[in-house]
């Protein structure tokens, strides 16, 4: 993680805002803040934060609408905050790019917990490597397609050691269905998003069941260590 991370924390009740700033200054973080859609946009691109945690409902242009144009001009991590508890939400925010998301009300230090994980995931993946690790008893060689675990080779399809290996790069994130499709384009595979379910099912066969967690009615994620 960068040393000091900047983050915009865009939400439309300033109660909320002034929590979030607390604890992420206290955590050590500078902060940047917005009230509403358009505010948030023009503090992104002249702040240019690591960052945002972003309220999904807000007046005029939406969390969702932000979240489009913060992906139309960038990478930029993104913590959605919701009080809709609705799963279409959750996977529309996710479509979009968003790397995780927490229902209000929320914690404040979870929250904080949260940005320092999608941090350490987000500078993760922007330096990929060819040998893919996490903790101390997973090992992915990405050239060679070789997977072992707890020090045991498995053998894995092609396809199945895509979807691992594109959730192991990013340990504790929430895929859908839809973004590990994605993940193995250009494979003999079913386009159909049900068909992942298929093969989540046995790569848990193979490599034991704690490894990938269910989020349901959102996707899967690969445990953190």
């Amino acid at each position: 993680m960068v040393a000091v991370a900047t983050i915009l924390v865009v939400d439309d009740e300033p109660r909320i805002v002034q929590l979030v700033r607390d604890y992420l200054e206290h955590g050590g973080f500078t902060v940047l803040t917005a009230s509403d859609g358009q505010a948030a946009l023009r503090t992104a691109r002249t702040g240019r934060p690591d960052l945002v945690v972003l309220d999904l409902s807000m007046p005029g242009l939406d969390g969702l609408d932000v979240a489009r144009s913060l992906r139309r001009e960038g990478e930029v991590p993104i913590i959605m905050l919701t009080a809709r508890t609705e799963e279409s939400d959750k996977l529309v925010g996710l479509e979009l790019g968003a790397d995780d998301y927490m229902t209000k009300p929320f914690s404040p230090k979870e929250l904080v917990a949260r940005v320092r994980a999608v941090l350490r995931r987000a500078e993760g993946a922007s330096a990929p490597s060819d040998v893919i690790r996490v903790g101390s008893d997973v090992e992915l060689d990405v050239p060679r397609m070789e997977a072992r675990f707890g020090g045991r080779r498995v053998d894995l399809t092609k396809t199945e050691f895509q979807l691992v290996s594109a959730m192991a790069r990013q340990p504790g994130r929430v895929f859908t269905r839809s973004q590990l499709l994605d993940a193995v384009r250009g494979v003999a595979f079913e386009s159909y998003e049900r068909a992942i379910d298929a093969h989540i099912k046995n790569i848990r066969r193979k490599i034991g069941a704690r490894h990938i967690e269910t989020v349901f009615g959102v996707g899967y994620r690969f445990a953190e260590p």
